[in-house]
């Protein structure tokens, strides 16, 4: 069945204890991100995709004509620390299209508006997110375990889906034998001939309902999302079945979110005061101000 029809047979997630603030749930496109040094990039291309408990997340210098070793995404579990108001990223190894770590740091966060501020803790960037999606589905599919069927063998792999309402991210990571040949490059020397194993770790962001806009794998863009041949295991799982280099591959996905009618943030609460400032000297501060995502 089509993933859409299959969600339809779960129930909401309930609420319980959150792992991360809720305001940092959705999909998030940096605007752009300024360096100690003076110098601010705003025409990388990077998006956030935030569940309940893992971020999904795609960084590539062009749409189209990013260098294959030069890609990045990746997807991790999600730490929040209260006391230090810190936020922190859990990738394996073999969950990032690179072989290496590019963001050693947690993240200080804090939002204005559709706006999320990141600070890093030793001042070398600050980045400008803002939240892409306001109400719709929210879903978010993190993988579990994928299984051959013929082997019968367990495959170590990582994996996961979140929908925001009209924003899609995928992520899955390449089969392990591959994986192992990768981990062993370095990249910024890698012979041409071996391309194909690098981006058949796919990271694929959609931000018009279910095609592809953005992708490490070449050849993906405007190409449809594959949310055929799922089914339901039980009210947490799902199982989807798909062809991976010409094998059978099953994959559990465990449910970390699914609310089907869910409001994101885009504003933030002020006090009365702060607002009555704003409406008071609105003809010069409002007006050229409009939304920007």
């Amino acid at each position: 069945m089509n993933l859409f029809e299959v969600i339809k047979t779960l129930k909401p997630t309930t609420p319980q204890p959150e792992i991360i603030p809720n305001f940092l749930y959705g999909a998030f496109r940096r605007k752009s991100i300024s360096f100690f040094n003076g110098l601010t990039d705003e025409n990388t291309i990077v998006y956030w995709f935030q569940s309940r408990s893992f971020t999904i997340d795609l960084r590539l210098k062009h749409q189209t004509q990013t260098a294959v070793p030069e890609r990045q995404g990746w997807i991790g579990n999600t730490f929040w620390d209260d006391a230090s108001q810190l936020l922190s990223w859990e990738v394996k190894d073999y969950a990032n299209y690179q072989n290496h770590v590019q963001w050693p740091e947690p993240a200080k966060l804090h939002a204005i508006g559709n706006c999320i501020l990141e600070f890093s803790p030793s001042n070398v960037y600050v980045e400008d997110w803002r939240q892409q999606v306001q109400r719709g589905l929210f879903l978010g599919l993190r993988l579990q375990s994928a299984f051959d069927v013929q082997s019968g063998q367990n495959l170590e792999m990582d994996g996961g889906l979140i929908i925001c309402a009209d924003h899609i991210a995928y992520a899955l990571t390449r089969l392990p034998e591959v994986q192992n040949t990768v981990e062993t490059m370095d990249l910024k020397a890698v012979d041409p001939t071996v391309f194909a194993l690098l981006e058949s770790f796919e990271v694929s962001i959609g931000t018009d309902s279910q095609s592809k806009t953005y992708s490490t794998r070449s050849g993906e863009t405007g190409k449809a999302f594959n949310l055929e041949n799922f089914e339901v295991l039980n009210e947490t799982s799902l199982i989807q079945h798909v062809s991976l280099d010409g094998r059978d591959i099953d994959l559990i996905f465990e449910l970390d979110m699914y609310q089907p009618d869910y409001a994101f943030q885009h504003k933030t609460p002020t006090p009365t005061e702060a607002q009555k400032w704003l409406k008071s000297e609105q003809d010069h501060l409002m007006h050229h101000a409009e939304r920007v995502l």
